[in-house]
């Protein structure tokens, strides 16, 4: 158990190499490890060659990308192209939200790629119960662990399960007639709501939550409480039901940290560009500092085709308050799954986000790629600045359209600010 491990001083060889890849001292790590602040997914049963990734305080912000299958669309060859290309352009975690085909094939095809790996059991749990039993919301309490267990056997390194929204919860809301413009927009969400209404039962990932820190422990996976309550619209954002969420989760958050379980939160969704900080600093106030992992966040509902622009707006704001991972969009979203081209596009927006945040974040030891590309700029070095680009190609394609010589690009030509003072 790397939480213990990490209370007790005993130093694994790959803290060690986090240590140096962050640039932050091993002691530091090991703190920021024993008190919860960072996780590292790394489920005990994967084999090594798995990217070591640090996800918490102190850290560079790390993306996530998502692939998977839909009900409508199961094209296991474009999603596992998806991966690679996702693997190439610098992911530093993927998750398979795959609903469609033979979802354990398709888990462990993507398993082979070579980075922390996250899944969400509760979609297969319904589905099999849809099969087994014609409707989703028959699901057992074992069915879902069953399944939860079989992705922990098959080495997933952290799961998203949606623990934090109670039967009182949905109930109060009612009672409250709580009304949203957008409803409940997680997938998760709305299964387990829609399972403890039909059933008059308690969540059984909340009930048997002890039992679900059992397991986690005994793989030493990261559980990834889900904020089954996000908001789906900016108009729905901080309301009762996100907020009454996200005072569980901060309790469940605790308990785990008691069974030396390593945990990270959930957040939003779609959230005003105002409203981005202070649920960046909320989520670090009470759950005492544990890593926050956020979907975007989008900060209008109106860009339908570039939603990957505008989540790296609201991500970028999110990494310079704090948050430590941040969940990709692509332009597809809420218009279809994605193409392999739209995953690296929404990948880099992504990326150039979390940096934007660890300048502010992290100051100087975020520069270093800034400052060697300013000079490779002022220097006219070409191949250098492609080197340092998040796509080299797509930059070298760009500035040779028009001219391949050295020298200045086309945008300037011989009026380069360079080649002008360059004699003076």
């Amino acid at each position: 158990m790397l939480m213990k491990e990490a209370k007790s001083g005993e130093i694994r060889e790959e803290i060690k190499e986090i240590s140096e890849k962050e640039g932050v001292p091993l002691e530091f790590l090991l703190k920021k490890i024993s008190q919860g602040k960072v996780v590292v997914p790394r489920n005990l049963e994967r084999r090594e060659e798995v990217k070591l990734v640090g996800i918490g305080e102190g850290l560079t912000t790390k993306v996530n990308v998502n692939v998977g299958t839909s009900t409508l669309q199961t094209d296991l060859e474009m999603e596992l192209e998806k991966a690679r290309i996702a693997v190439e352009y610098g992911t530093d975690t993927m998750m398979d939200l795959s609903t469609g085909g033979d979802l354990d094939e398709i888990r462990r095809k993507l398993m082979e790629f070579p980075v922390p790996f996250g899944t969400v059991p509760v979609y297969q749990a319904f589905l099999e119960a849809i099969k087994k039993r014609g409707a989703g919301v028959e699901m057992t309490e074992d069915d879902l662990f069953k399944v939860i267990e079989k992705h922990f056997k098959d080495g997933v390194d952290f799961v998203t399960v949606h623990s934090g929204v109670t039967k009182e919860t949905i109930e109060k809301a009612m009672a409250r007639n709580e009304r949203r413009v957008a409803g409940i927009v997680s997938r998760g969400g709305a299964i387990i709501s829609a399972w403890m209404l039909h059933n008059e039962e308690e969540n059984p990932l909340n009930k048997n939550y002890d039992y679900l820190l059992e397991l986690a422990s005994e793989y030493d996976v990261v559980l990834s409480l889900g904020d089954a309550l996000r908001p789906g619209s900016v108009l729905d954002s901080s309301d009762y039901l996100q907020m009454a969420e996200m005072l569980e989760i901060s309790r469940l958050v605790e308990r785990a940290w008691e069974k030396g379980v390593q945990v990270m939160v959930e957040g939003p969704g779609h959230v005003p560009l105002d409203q981005v900080a202070p649920n960046v600093k909320l989520e670090k106030s009470l759950c005492k500092g544990a890593p926050y992992y956020l979907l975007g966040p989008l900060v209008t509902d109106i860009a339908a085709g570039y939603d990957h622009i505008s989540s790296a707006i609201g991500a970028a704001i999110a990494s310079a308050e704090g948050a430590d991972l941040i969940c990709y969009l692509t332009p597809a979203e809420h218009l279809s799954l994605p193409t392999p081209e739209e995953v690296k596009e929404g990948l880099i927006a992504s990326k150039i986000a979390a940096h934007a945040g660890d300048i502010v974040k992290l100051g100087e030891r975020a520069l270093k790629k800034d400052r060697e590309i300013s000079e490779a700029r002022r220097n006219l070095d070409w191949k250098r600045i492609y080197s340092l680009c998040l796509d080299p190609k797509k930059a070298k394609k760009i500035r040779e359209r028009f001219f391949t010589g050295e020298g200045p690009c086309t945008m300037c030509g011989e009026l380069c600010v360079y080649l002008i003072l360059k004699d003076l």
